[in-house]
């Protein structure tokens, strides 16, 4: 936070950015005692903003927290003509800490008016090493009032609750006109074909849409850090691989929630339940790996597959197979793709607690485990 004279924190909508940056706005001791911190979500936030470099100019010692950034788009701007005065005038880093719901077009502003001025971190909901109930985790998603709620009839209305809001509030305030139920099918339609190769053209006929607009639809979710779109690794080999993106929503909580699926048996007799699990982990070990990662997964014509590839630069090359049994089995065709990908080790993550060596020299090992590994 004191390396650059701006940070932005994104994260989807109630994940937490908010309460992490009061907490430092009201640490009175740490290097940022003294923070003011403006709601731009509002009508008065955006209000005293009006001249944004009148509002923040008097600002210039303290650390300037603005929540829901995006809601003000022609602000960056402004900042970078406040850090470059401040930057001459021999003031700290750390001025300036930026709270966004959205990425794409928040990350596009930014970067273009703030190039080599601003870092970025991205806060997702809580993992394992929060929530060590990997179970509940697992049911509930990760964002802090459904995990916490008291029990899982709670959290789903509180999980549905979200969903609605971001539908008839929160994707509308960014400016897409796309009727809500329009909306909800097609994020329903995703959590029925969580973990799957992306089918635009089926998607198309299922909403009575074209494929761009399918496009467009699924942009929009991936920017507002609800879907992750994972790519097909593309490295050098003779074999020919798929294309396709696959596509997950990164919270399990709202999959089921989409779903109807309130309770732990309710998702183990659903269909969804191995691919739900999959995407908990390969989201959790994602949020978690270094900086430089990349992250992809296998797949060959041929029938080669590995759900996850982290090419790390602390680790090396981490082929990941995801079984939610708790005695996982590993096919011929894992093998084959981590040799593929020259993989420098074989992981294998599953639901229990141990941790052993199984064929081959894969490694068994829970979630929290791999965490810690990578």
């Amino acid at each position: 936070m004191t390396e650059t004279p701006a940070v932005a924190l994104l994260g989807p909508r109630q994940a937490g950015k908010t309460t992490l940056a009061l907490d430092i706005a009201d640490d009175r001791q740490g290097p940022f005692a003294d923070a003011h911190y403006l709601d731009l979500e509002s009508e008065q936030g955006r209000a005293r903003m009006a001249d944004p470099e009148a509002y923040l100019a008097p600002l210039s010692d303290r650390l300037v927290i603005l929540d829901e950034v995006q809601r003000m788009p022609g602000l960056f701007q402004s900042l970078r003509g406040l850090i470059d005065r401040g930057r001459r005038a021999g003031r700290r880093a750390g001025h300036f800490l930026l709270l966004g719901s959205a990425s794409m077009d928040l990350l596009r502003q930014s970067s273009e008016s703030l190039a080599g001025r601003i870092a970025y971190l991205e806060l997702g909901p809580f993992g394992p090493r929060e929530i060590p109930d990997i179970e509940t985790l697992w049911l509930r998603g990760g964002f802090p009032d459904s995990v916490l709620a008291p029990d899982d009839a709670a959290s789903l209305r509180w999980r549905r609750d979200l969903i609605r809001t971001y539908l008839e509030r929160d994707i509308p305030q960014l400016g897409p006109r796309i009727a809500a139920e329009t909306l909800r099918r097609f994020w329903t339609m995703l959590a029925h074909a969580q973990g799957g190769l992306l089918n635009a053209s089926a998607l198309a006929r299922g909403l009575g849409v074209d494929g761009k607009t399918i496009g467009a639809y699924l942009d929009l979710m991936v920017d507002l850090l609800l879907v992750r779109r994972l790519e097909p690794w593309a490295g050098n080999v003779s074999k020919r691989l798929v294309k396709s993106p696959k596509v997950y929503i990164r919270d399990s909580g709202l999959v089921h929630a989409l779903l109807g699926l309130e309770t732990r048996d309710d998702i183990l007799g659903h269909p969804i339940a191995g691919a739900s699990w999959e995407g908990l982990v390969i989201e959790n070990l994602i949020m978690a790996a270094p900086d430089g990662t990349r992250a992809s997964f296998f797949r060959s014509a041929a029938g080669a597959e590995c759900d996850l590839v982290l090419e790390t630069p602390r680790t090396g090359t981490l082929a990941i197979e995801i079984k939610r049994s708790s005695t996982p089995k590993v096919s011929r065709g894992f093998w084959i793709a981590a040799e593929d990908v020259q993989a420098d080790r074989r992981l294998v993550v599953y639901p229990g607690e141990d941790r052993w060596i199984g064929e081959n020299g894969a490694e068994i090992l829970s979630l929290a485990d791999a965490l810690a590994d990578i």
